[in-house]
């Protein structure tokens, strides 16, 4: 009976989506990439030529993606340059205020009702292992994790990347039909369908139970984004 129940527990399997930062990353290129090609080549679509909105539209589209790629970099870096800091500033306090980082451990845990004798075995390991009582430090006072310095190209690329795709949607129609006036309707379809599909998979990866809720909330949020983008530039 207890091998059983032993097996049972260790068999136990609970999933977790662990592509968060790649799914926020594709969020936010991709819906960017939507929203503001899509207002930039509605603007010019007034003009009838549907030539010249995909010469503007694609300079637009490798413009912000480069943009977008660069920001996410940068952010990459930044969250890095932040960690390395509060690091050394967390490894010289428990170097010279060993008794004062102690306390900021028993404050941690006395919200879980765990005073002091509870915790003495933790103290005493961590005090052997300065470099695991910093890292205990960073993550349960700081609530920091530690960046991994190769998210900052993978960050940079799925932006990027996601902006390009997201921009191409909007643009394709007016690749295809010669008279913009006719390319725009498709080209408003074309895009709110995008948003719902994306919508939709992106609850389905991240485990929401109700994707197409999701869905229906990406699609009013991305055209109401392109539709005050497009708003404004019609009243400039």
């Amino acid at each position: 009976m207890d091998s059983a129940s032993e097996c049972s527990h260790d068999s136990h399997y609970e999933p977790h989506f662990a592509g968060a930062d790649i799914i926020r990353d594709v969020v936010v290129g991709l819906s960017d990439g939507l929203t503001v090609p899509f207002a930039l080549t509605a603007g010019l679509a007034s003009l009838g030529s549907s030539r010249f909105v995909v010469l503007a539209g694609m300079a637009e589209i490798v413009a912000g993606a480069i943009s977008m790629g660069l920001g996410g970099y940068l952010a990459g870096r930044s969250e890095i340059e932040h960690y390395d800091s509060e690091y050394a500033r967390e490894q010289k306090e428990v170097q010279e205020m060993p008794l004062h980082e102690l306390a900021e451990i028993e404050e941690i845990f006395e919200p879980y009702g765990l005073v002091r004798p509870a915790i003495d075995p933790l103290l005493e390991v961590l005090q052997n292992n300065p470099k695991q009582w910093v890292e205990f430090m960073m993550r349960y006072e700081l609530n920091l994790e530690k960046p991994d310095p190769s998210r900052v190209w993978v960050s940079a690329l799925t932006i990027g990347g996601s902006y390009f795709m997201g921009g191409l949607v909007p643009l394709i129609p007016y690749m295809l039909i010669a008279d913009a006036s006719n390319a725009l309707p498709v080209s408003i379809l074309g895009t709110l369908i995008v948003l719902f599909i994306f919508g939709y998979v992106k609850a389905k990866f991240v485990g929401v139970d109700k994707p197409v809720r999701s869905a229906v909330e990406m699609t009013i949020v991305g055209a109401a984004a392109g539709g005050a983008a497009f708003g404004i530039a019609k009243v400039s």
